[in-house]
């Protein structure tokens, strides 16, 4: 199935909440109680009588999961992520400032490439700074309030399988196994979803998984912040191949109870804040002056650091046969280069997709090809964003797609204009935030108007 992806990125993103719609099945089942979980289980709740979410966690623990082991590390909500929770959930931005969230419009947030401070897009979309535990905790409040959706704390084990179509998910409690039988069963176990094997082990194909090995090394930690918020509450700092330092990059963002994230990135055998010293000596050496004041506040608690091998994508669209009765969201899917934020914001076009699926009336009983059609166009985009920069870095051979040179060129010219024109960060902004598709980035138009404005810039007088 074919479809425009820029016209479904506008319709994804189109500033309306959902329509209503009347129930069109008994029960849909997820497995995985995640964001992407539960956002799908909010997109269910308004098609299905009933909507089970199957976790091992218990949904009445707070803070940090075992089921997210990143949990614990800096994450960012995106603003076309923020966009579709307020679809989801009208008032969603207040709730979270109320629990301690903090604004992030424009002029809060502060960019730099190579020590370069970008330009500031006036009317750039806002977005929201908090920690995974808090907004997906929020997340989890407001679907745990809807009253036909219910959680049941157990390990998902297989699929049950009638015929062509899947009716069912096996699970187990203690040690008995049982079963919980859905009209519509959705994968959002995460990245290391089982669903290939249950596949395979039913007789049906598993997708083909695709990687690009990245060996990011992060670590995070947390500084007590001043009683009076500095002007900028996002600050983020990236370092091209180019300038040769082991460091990748740094970013801090002010969260709940009075506290900064700070996140530092390496790649390879490169390890940069692991320890406090290494953290906060980097912090003052190798960053812009907001990091060196930072460096400056009191360090909560200890450095905690994370592992990311790779970014990985399940072509479950690409699959001849696939059954009916199920699909796949989120990381499940394809889980990117943590390095862009993509992640939260992601799962909500999920589900997002899922609205617009199930919006259209489809048949229950065929293969949920729309779905995985409009999908597609979500991974392929957040694909393309992430992998065409990792693609740059000199650990990694490839794949390289046809055009890879013309295109990397092209893009190094339209990110080297970030800094100092508007209209191409307002655009590059758009695209990185999910709100655009790729493609808008690839008009003549845009490139030329990079073009002109790197020249300018190298015309300037150096001071």
């Amino acid at each position: 199935m074919s479809l425009s992806p820029s016209r479904v990125f506008a319709e994804l993103n189109a500033a309306r909440p959902p329509d209503q719609a009347a129930p069109m099945m008994g029960t849909a089942v997820v497995v995985g109680g995640s964001i992407a979980g539960l956002l799908a289980a909010r997109v269910l709740s308004d098609h299905a009588d009933s909507v089970v979410i199957i976790d091992r966690d218990d949904p009445q623990v707070a803070g940090a999961r075992p089921g997210v082991p990143q949990g614990t590390q800096l994450h960012a909500l995106l603003p076309g992520g923020l966009l579709q929770l307020e679809r989801l959930f009208p008032g969603f931005r207040e709730e979270a400032l109320a629990h301690g969230a903090i604004e992030a419009p424009p002029e809060a947030r502060r960019n730099y490439l190579d020590g370069r401070a970008k330009v500031v897009v006036p009317d750039d979309a806002d977005s929201l700074a908090g920690s995974r535990p808090l907004l997906e905790g929020l997340i989890r409040q407001q679907v745990l309030r809807l009253p036909n959706v219910k959680t049941v704390t157990a390990r998902a084990t297989g699929l049950v399988f009638e015929g062509a179509a899947v009716t069912g998910v096996r699970c187990e409690v203690g040690g008995v196994v049982g079963v919980e039988r859905g009209d519509l069963v959705v994968d959002a176990m995460g990245r290391s979803s089982r669903l290939s094997d249950w596949l395979e082990q039913a007789g049906w194909d598993r997708p083909v998984t695709r990687r690009m090995t990245t060996h990011l090394n992060y670590a995070t930690a947390l500084f007590r912040r001043p009683a009076v918020t500095p002007p900028s509450t996002v600050v983020l700092a990236l370092h091209t191949p180019q300038v040769g330092l082991d460091v990748a990059g740094a970013a801090f963002f002010a969260i709940e109870d009075g506290r900064w994230m700070a996140m530092m990135a390496g790649y390879g055998d490169n390890r940069p804040g692991r320890t406090a010293e290494d953290f906060v000596r980097r912090l003052r050496e190798q960053f812009p002056p907001e990091f060196g004041e930072l460096a400056d506040q009191e360090m909560l608690g200890d450095v905690q650091t994370y592992h990311h091998a790779d970014s990985r994508r399940r072509d479950f669209h690409a699959l001849k046969r696939f059954p009916a009765g199920l699909v796949s969201v989120g990381d499940a899917v394809a889980s990117f280069n943590p390095v862009y934020g993509q992640g939260m914001t992601s799962a909500a076009l999920h589900a997002a997709c899922l609205s617009m699926y199930l919006r259209s009336g489809p048949d229950l009983r065929a293969p949920a090809r729309h779905f995985l059609a409009l999908q597609q166009v979500v991974v392929d985009a957040a694909w393309s964003i992430s992998t065409s920069a990792d693609l740059a870095l000199p650990h990694v051979d490839g794949p390289y797609p046809r055009g890879y040179r013309i295109s990397s060129w092209a893009s190094r010219q339209i990110i080297a204009a970030t800094v100092t024109d508007v209209a191409t960060a307002r655009r590059f902004n758009d695209v990185v935030s999910m709100r655009e598709h790729p493609r808008a980035l690839a008009r003549p138009g845009v490139l030329l108007g990079a073009l002109r404005a790197n020249r300018r810039a190298r015309s300037r007088p150096r001071t």
